[in-house]
């Protein structure tokens, strides 16, 4: 069985933020899970993602913070594929323009390498892979992907990674545009997140194997 508190393993304060406030949400439902959610400390090693995959740098992250904190870990990576761009920038999203690259630089780039590109075929999808692991044992992964289009301009207040370009057609707005309660409905990371949530006990379990929940 898992413990009181369950880690949330990342250093990104944004990502924290929405993390906690889409598990708060879902932790206080009908089968509510007994956790409390409790950021990284300071003093956690940094872990470099530098897996070949969403999945490694998921896994590596978890694995590693678990074993840090001594408790179970739950820890992303996410991915922006842009079909015009074979799928870059891909797992270096992040870190399109550079290592320590802002938001507004990794934006500026991705307009610069569209530049061109017409509507129809700025087709792109965000993908989220979370690993849940407590120390020495990765428990489960869990994936959410959602599909959108690539703007030519930056729309909506909230400045979160791509969210201002990422446009949704069914809704007919940017991530940056809609509400975080809107956000943390339709987003990928709230998608990875709701498979989570309903095998959080069942797989802290003893003797679980690795298991893999759903995209969709």
């Amino acid at each position: 069985m898992i413990g009181a508190r369950l880690y949330v393993g990342t250093k990104n304060r944004d990502k924290l933020r929405e993390i906690e406030e889409i598990l708060s949400v879902t932790l206080r439902s009908p089968a509510a899970l007994p956790l409390e959610l409790a950021s990284l400390p300071k003093d956690a090693p940094d872990v470099p993602e530098s897996g070949a995959s969403l999945e490694e740098n998921a896994e590596k992250k978890a694995l590693a913070y678990a074993r840090a904190v001594s408790a179970p870990v739950i820890a992303d990576d996410t991915g922006l594929f842009v079909d015009a761009l074979s799928g870059a920038p891909g797992i270096r999203a992040g870190r399109y323009a550079g290592e320590n690259a802002t938001y507004e630089e990794n934006r500026a780039k991705l307009l610069s390498a569209l530049e061109g590109v017409p509507e129809e075929k700025r087709t792109a999808r965000f993908r989220c892979v979370i690993a849940l692991a407590r120390p020495g044992k990765l428990l489960a992964i869990f994936e959410g992907e959602v599909a959108g289009r690539i703007l030519e301009c930056a729309r909506g207040a909230g400045t979160f990674g791509y969210d201002p370009l990422f446009f949704l057609p069914e809704l007919a707005k940017t991530l940056a545009e809609l509400s975080p309660g809107e956000k943390n409905e339709v987003s990928h990371r709230a998608r990875a997140l709701a498979h989570a949530a309903p095998f959080l006990l069942d797989l802290l379990g003893e003797n679980q194997s690795p298991r893999r929940q759903g995209a969709k």
